[in-house]
């Protein structure tokens, strides 16, 4: 039976459209800012880390929004890419209504951008309404929000094994979304480590019983990571998870490898780079290994907050440390989502 599959693979052929439908359905995509300095490809699953808050989840929905978006619809152009978001909220602080707010602001400034004569937004526009009978002056595509609505599906995970059972039925999901003609391109983890205290207290909790594999805290990122390889194997997906960090006090002078610096807002300041305390490395090296990019995220030093109007906005810094690039990205986030400033 292998040899027939062998030579029914080798003789296969298949037409050109055939091809570059299965070669371009995999090529690399650029997301929005602050996520635009590296193309990402399937398979590749990026580590946002930062503080709590450091708008971690609000580059995961200003991610999402532009996935979830079309390319385009009614001849306006919106430069999505039009397939499904998979967000699994582990932290259950997700707010669907700020990812309303930021998709119907995308929808209007794209509709401005393609109706320029017409268009007249004002600022009141793209904030959120304050009593059921205030309603924004603009309309937009109701059709077409509540289509990119649909395309985003949300899980909620209270502890690892409902994780686990959630990463376990994802592949039955994703292959009904694709029978209707849809396709995930994202999967979201909102925060990875958000079980971690659970898990290793179950850990020491379980010493004196026969589960103790069962229960490690090691055991069940390994069970987590290799669902989630599994998923990359079937599915063409990005992986995007957040977590939060873990400072260190004291350390030795020498770092091992599980430590590393949070660099100061301008690489050549040597003295505010020692006052920057180390990051401790807490998530097991099943998961570290798996890790294809990392990002740190941390708020600005030299600009603790930009005045905008009527608004006191935190400036924060992003950092790509895999693949280690020279740049870094400071932006703020305001109602329309992450504004990137010099």
């Amino acid at each position: 039976m292998g040899e027939e599959e062998a030579r029914s693979w080798i003789c296969g052929d298949e037409t050109a459209k055939q091809m570059l439908s299965r070669v371009l359905k995999d090529r690399a995509f650029m997301l929005l800012p602050p996520l635009h300095r590296v193309p990402l490809r399937a398979g590749n699953v990026v580590e946002i880390t930062g503080a709590s808050p450091s708008a971690k989840t609000q580059i995961l929905i200003q991610a999402a929004i532009s996935c979830i978006l079309p390319k385009t619809w009614n001849g306006i152009h919106y430069g999505g890419l039009g397939k499904l978001v998979l967000f699994l909220d582990l932290d259950c602080r997700f707010d669907v209504l700020r990812l309303s707010q930021m998709l119907k602001h995308r929808l209007l400034q794209a509709n401005r951008l393609g109706n320029g004569a017409w268009w007249q937004l004002e600022e009141s526009n793209v904030k959120s309404c304050k009593s059921a009978q205030e309603k924004p002056k603009t309309v937009f595509d109701e059709e077409l929000y509540v289509s990119c609505m649909k395309r985003f599906l949300y899980v909620r995970c209270y502890d690892s094994l409902e994780l686990l059972s959630s990463l376990k039925t994802l592949h039955y999901r994703i292959r009904q979304q694709e029978a209707c003609g849809s396709q995930v391109g994202v999967l979201m983890i909102d925060s990875i480590g958000a079980f971690h205290w659970t898990d290793r207290l179950s850990s020491s909790l379980a010493l004196e019983t026969h589960n103790r594999k069962s229960l490690s805290l090691t055991n069940v990122v390994e069970m987590i990571v290799q669902e989630l390889k599994k998923l990359l194997q079937v599915h063409s997906l990005v992986v995007l998870a957040t977590k939060a960090t873990i400072y260190e006090e004291k350390y030795p002078a020498i770092e091992n490898n599980r430590k590393f610096s949070s660099n100061d807002d301008f690489p050549g300041n040597a003295a505010s780079k020692a006052q920057q305390p180390l990051i401790r490395e807490f998530m097991p090296s099943s998961w570290q290994a798996f890790v294809t990019h990392k990002i740190i995220i941390r708020k600005s030093a030299d600009h603790r907050s930009l005045q905008t109007g009527q608004q006191n906005l935190s400036a924060y810094l992003l950092e790509w440390l895999q693949p280690q690039l020279s740049s870094i990205d400071r932006f703020i986030v305001d109602d329309s989502g992450i504004v990137i400033v010099s």
